[in-house]
């Protein structure tokens, strides 16, 4: 690659971070619309958590290989097709006739998803070569987050309430079409030296292994835990993992690489975006049918009700990155875990008529937790990695955060569906609180993990992949 201005740098970075933006906002403005989505297309329980999980689950399964394929073919071609794709996908969801067609088109923008985030990663890492300049340049990049979950819920709620649930999906299109175009223009085509290979097959037991798992939990309250379909599911899925994990450890350019795990501060770091991300899942969807269908809130009010958590996380985050280089990971993760685990005290007693400033110091103390949590993800899931492994466990904390996202959606949704009766409305609020009381274990799990995980023993480990120069994951 050829030497870049520093303008032209900050430009490629604003492009890259576009496609944040808009991933980064599908979380919070699609929960936001829930509710109007159920009424509208008469959904239950389990088809509005599709509506969530189809994205989380397509996209889990695809990053790396999306990682992988830009390497080969071209980074910037990759993330034009993902743009692409992630704009089509968006203006398909904005006409969908039915649930069904709308889950599907949900999956349409998470293959376009899998092309962003991780390959707009990999490109300010190869565009900010120098390593305080790439530091910066990511401390911009996480802020993005913040900002685009700050945005959801109150232009989520805006969109919905005054022009309908569709509309939450136009605000891809512009943005969309316009990174496409920029993206032609002002960022330099780059592959790998040595690409890695395919693996059609780790990549199909990938993709069987999280569906089978997600579906059987999602439709296990209406089929029935003990139905065969559901058993089936669990056991394909639990046969798929079997499979994989052998046949990965006997390639020589796997999928998924296997020995990044012997470090136990990248493992812990998996473990907890398993977590994190798997409370943030259940949290915002348990919140948006609380709102709307048990307080009646209209889409706006809603929004604007979520919008202290979203701030909270936006201003905590960097706050947390700037913490992690100062004094490493061990006190962001211990004040994350204690966070979102308190948040769940006060909402475990959930009632209809429960005080607004309770919501409020609930919401504040999650989206604290949660911001505290990315950074020392990030950041232990890399370090030590050396360069050759470095774009695989970034690909492998990314998906772990997907796969969280998944499962805390589908589990959580399992279990109030299971105790709701036919008032969905009346019993929600009773019927979420083992669902707060789970939100809760994550954010001990959080704290737990990050004592167990930062100790001088458990850092140890990690020297068997140790390098010179750590490599910043994709968000």
């Amino acid at each position: 690659m050829t030497e870049l201005t520093p303008r032209r740098r900050m430009l490629i970075l604003g492009i890259c971070c576009m496609s944040l933006f808009i991933v980064g906002l599908d979380i919070t403005i699609v929960n936001i619309a829930l509710p109007s989505l159920r009424v509208d297309l008469d959904s239950s329980v389990s088809g509005l958590q599709w509506v969530i999980d189809a994205y989380s689950l397509v996209l889990a399964s695809l990053l790396v290989l999306s990682g992988s394929t830009a390497d080969r073919v071209g980074r910037r071609r990759v993330f034009q097709i993902g743009l692409a794709l992630f704009t089509l996908g968006s203006l398909a969801c904005s006409l969908a006739p039915s649930l069904g067609w709308l889950i599907a088109f949900r999956a349409l923008q998470a293959v376009g998803g899998s092309m962003l985030n991780p390959v707009a990663m990999s490109i300010i890492t190869n565009t900010f070569t120098e390593p305080r300049e790439r530091a910066r340049a990511i401390g911009v990049w996480g802020g993005v987050v913040g900002l685009s979950m700050a945005a959801g819920p109150l232009l989520g709620g805006v969109l919905v309430a005054g022009l309908g649930w569709r509309s939450i999906f136009w605000v891809n299109v512009p943005v969309g079409v316009a990174a496409i175009v920029l993206a032609a223009l002002f960022v330099p085509e780059s592959r790998a030296a040595e690409p890695r290979g395919l693996d059609p097959v780790g990549q199909v037991l990938v993709l069987v292994t999280l569906a089978s798992v997600t579906f059987g939990i999602i439709e296990g309250p209406n089929a029935g835990w003990a139905s065969p379909l559901i058993l089936g599911c669990f056991a394909v899925g639990a046969a798929a993992l079997a499979t994989l994990i052998p046949y990965e450890n006997r390639r020589a350019q796997p999928l998924l690489d296997l020995n990044v795990f012997r470090s136990v501060p990248f493992s812990g770091a998996t473990l907890i975006a398993v977590c994190a991300f798997g409370g943030l899942g259940g949290f915002l969807f348990l919140n948006a049918i609380y709102l709307q269908d048990v307080r009646g809130l209209s889409a706006l009010q809603a929004g604007l009700y979520t919008l202290p958590m979203a701030l909270t996380t936006a201003v905590i985050a960097p706050l947390s990155g700037r913490i992690v280089g100062a004094r490493g990971p061990r006190l962001p993760l211990i004040l994350a875990g204690a966070g979102i685990a308190l948040a769940m005290i006060p909402l475990s007693r959930l009632a209809a008529d429960t005080p607004v400033w309770v919501l409020a110091v609930s919401y504040v103390l999650f989206g604290f937790g949660f911001g505290m949590v990315n950074a020392p993800i990030t950041n232990t899931a890399v370090s030590g990695m050396p360069r050759a492994q470095a774009g695989v466990a970034a690909a492998i904390a990314s998906t772990s955060r997907q796969v969280g996202s998944s499962l805390g959606v589908a589990v959580i949704g399992a279990v109030v569906a299971s105790g709701l009766g036919s008032d969905t409305a009346l019993r929600f609020a009773v019927a979420s609180h083992p669902a707060w009381w789970i939100i809760f274990v994550c954010g001990v799990a959080i704290l737990t993990l990050g004592l167990v995980t930062t100790t001088a023993r458990a850092r140890a480990t990690a020297a068997r992949v140790e390098a010179p120069e750590p490599v910043a994951a994709a968000i």
